[in-house]
């Protein structure tokens, strides 16, 4: 059921109502959350997505079971239901429910990941078409949206300024004070699906008087024993939310080296946000997803490019462009999301009406 006390454990820090800001205190009892009690089975092991989604059926009506006695209790009218990316358990609840409004949002290409792909390939498209709305973090998977749906939006990505607080006063954290300068960091999970770890290798070995450090857990077979002949890459390993301002705030230049596939070129790297706003150079591998931030980042189109344009941010930088990416980067704030979304929720309820 849902508990309004809740509401003070939530972690955003604001919200819009019509363009117009409120806060979480400010919203008190209206902010509620539900945590469904029915079990749902594990099924994304059954080959065929048929038999698949008359199983996936029975998991969305209990779902819905439990979301709907959380409308009756709170008395709820006119509902909508956003999406966040929930293609299996949400595929149903648009019929189940009978919302005013169906809103599936698309922050990354789901259907490269493992988890998703095999049955969503025919499912995700199929609830892109029937949901009211769409709406994407980057225009790459707002034009991928819009090939099964026409009501499609990009609404963009808000960026934690309370943690990314370039004003703030960071102390060096203790593992950095000893490592060499000058340093070109990165800041994030390892994968081999995201990550380009050629491009680090060639940068430590171009780059011998840099130091290369890597702060975020390694996975999916990244490993840094692989790595240790190269003495200036130091894996640093995963650190707290709060902590990972102080370590960008060590870097001298910042590094986005993804891959190049399906589910990293239209992404929204996140990541550069926080970089930029913490006012550091950054150098990023070039995507679609990137093109965004082309007036504030240096784009390597090769991975071994990326030696070269890491001493151009880094002797290029001055206080005016920092100040630029500052500014440019603390205008994705999570406010101007909300507004975008309730923009195309008028301009789809207007065509309604006409």
């Amino acid at each position: 059921g849902a508990n309004k006390n809740d509401a003070d454990r939530i972690e955003y820090t604001e919200l819009t109502e019509a363009g117009k800001h409120i806060s979480i205190k400010e919203l008190g009892n209206n902010l509620w959350n539900l945590f469904p009690k029915s079990f749902t089975e594990s099924i994304r092991w059954i080959p065929n997505t048929s038999i698949f989604s008359f199983f996936n059926k029975i998991n969305n009506k209990r779902f819905a079971k439990d979301i709907q006695e959380g409308i009756d209790k709170l008395g709820f009218k006119n509902v909508i239901i956003f999406n966040d990316t929930e293609m299996f358990k949400g595929f149903y609840l648009k019929e189940l429910l009978n919302p005013d409004l169906y809103i599936y949002y698309s922050k990354d290409y789901m259907l490269e990941v493992p988890f998703w792909k095999k049955h969503g390939v025919i499912i995700e498209p199929a609830l892109m078409a029937k949901s009211d709305i769409g709406v994407a973090n980057s225009t790459y998977l707002r034009d991928l949206y819009a090939k099964h749906n026409p009501n499609a939006y990009y609404i963009g990505q808000g960026c934690n300024f309370q943690v990314f607080d370039v004003y703030k006063n960071y102390p060096t954290p203790e593992d950095i004070i000893p490592i060499k300068k000058p340093i070109v960091g990165y800041v994030g999970a390892l994968t081999n699906l995201r990550i380009d770890m050629s491009i680090i290798t060639n940068l430590a070995e171009k780059l011998p008087h840099w130091s290369v450090v890597l702060v975020g857990p390694e996975s999916d077979g990244i490993r840094k024993e692989n790595y240790a002949h190269l003495k200036n890459i130091i894996f640093l390993g995963k650190k707290p939310l709060d902590t990972l301002s102080s370590y960008i705030n060590s870097f001298e230049v910042c590094i986005n080296p993804q891959l190049i596939n399906a589910t990293t070129i239209g992404n929204y790297p996140l990541k550069v946000d926080e970089y930029l706003a913490m006012g550091k150079p950054v150098v990023a591998t070039k995507t679609k997803g990137m093109q965004f931030f082309a007036d504030y980042c240096l784009l390597a189109e090769t991975p071994v490019q990326y030696p070269a344009l890491v001493e151009q941010a880094h002797n290029s930088n001055n206080e005016t462009i920092r100040q630029q990416r500052i500014s440019f980067a603390r205008s994705h704030t999570w406010e101007n999301v909300s507004i975008a979304i309730y923009d195309a929720i008028e301009k789809t309820l207007a065509k309604r009406r006409n």
